[in-house]
């Protein structure tokens, strides 16, 4: 995945919280990759708390990122050029991507778009849904309408969790999230809260939901003028990512065994299906995991 050396980023749209720290409060879960669901974070086997705190408001203006004061870093994320060098400017640029493309969307449909803020942090933070630690992976806080993530978690994506790696897994994972951001708006979300689980299950319907409406800004990244053309492989390590976080692969992984009534996320051949769905057709009416079977 290749960004236009051109295209201009607007950094603004990302929050840089790395090397602040965290408080202490109600600990949320994300789940390798969602709505923040607690359940989730018990099924991977993480203490969702982090084990430990940190006074927010310590040493902040000490901390420094690249030798650089935090939150002073994406500064430099200025253009595609930029994108293409650095993986914080990489995702700044995905952000844009994918908020062009659905305040576009929504725009066409007569609705508003809000924007998200998208939220880098280090090892844990605090949201309005709580504090979180990195270990629960990346997630959308529907209080705040923000996206958190720990760079660190595309590492594990790769080490932890078994996936090939590679940008457009990264964009893969910020544009489920931003999936997230479209279901709150749209009033899809609050399905999520249901306590059921299982493979048909509302949690599992909107995390589908959310890897098909990945899958429709794939299709039109182009197009919003921030992307050069996606290849077939960055396709696939898109495909790679989804399936690398199916409930039963990690099932597997922490469990050494398979119990779909737990699944609140969805299957690797799910997950893989809802993505593909959604870059083959290219529209969010695609994405209707509600109906019937999934």
């Amino acid at each position: 995945m290749r960004f236009r050396r051109g295209a201009r980023l607007d950094p603004s749209q990302v929050s840089d919280r790395r090397g602040m720290g965290g408080g202490r409060g109600m600990a949320v879960g994300g789940g390798g990759l969602g709505v923040i669901v607690l359940i989730v974070a018990l099924l991977l086997g993480v203490d969702p708390t982090g084990g430990g705190g940190s006074d927010p408001f310590s040493n902040l203006d000490d901390r420094a990122v690249n030798g650089q004061p935090a939150g002073r870093v994406l500064e430099e994320c200025q253009s595609g050029a930029d994108a293409n060098e650095r993986e914080d400017c990489r995702i700044v640029g995905v952000v844009n991507s994918l908020q062009s493309f659905w305040s576009a969307t929504f725009q066409r449909s007569g609705r508003e778009y809000r924007p998200a803020q998208t939220v880098f942090f280090t090892d844990s933070t605090n949201t309005d849904c709580g504090f979180a630690s990195s270990q629960v992976g990346p997630f959308y806080c529907p209080r705040d309408m923000n996206v958190y993530i720990d760079l660190g978690f595309f590492d594990e994506l790769e080490s932890r969790f078994g996936a090939s790696g590679g940008p457009f897994a990264q964009a893969y994972v910020i544009a489920h999230e931003y999936g997230h951001h479209v279901q709150n708006q749209l009033g899809t979300l609050e399905r999520a809260q249901s306590r059921e689980t299982g493979p048909e299950s509302p949690a599992v319907r909107v995390e589908l939901q959310a890897d098909c409406y990945a899958g429709v800004w794939a299709a039109n990244a182009v197009a919003t003028g921030f992307l050069e053309e996606l290849t077939q492989a960055d396709i696939n390590d898109g495909l790679d990512a989804a399936a690398a976080v199916g409930d039963d692969r990690i099932q597997e992984r922490t469990q050494g065994q398979v119990n779909p009534e737990r699944w609140t996320h969805g299957s690797s051949e799910q997950r893989r299906r809802w993505f593909s769905r959604g870059y083959e057709n290219g529209k969010p009416a695609a994405c209707d995991t509600f109906s019937g079977s999934i």
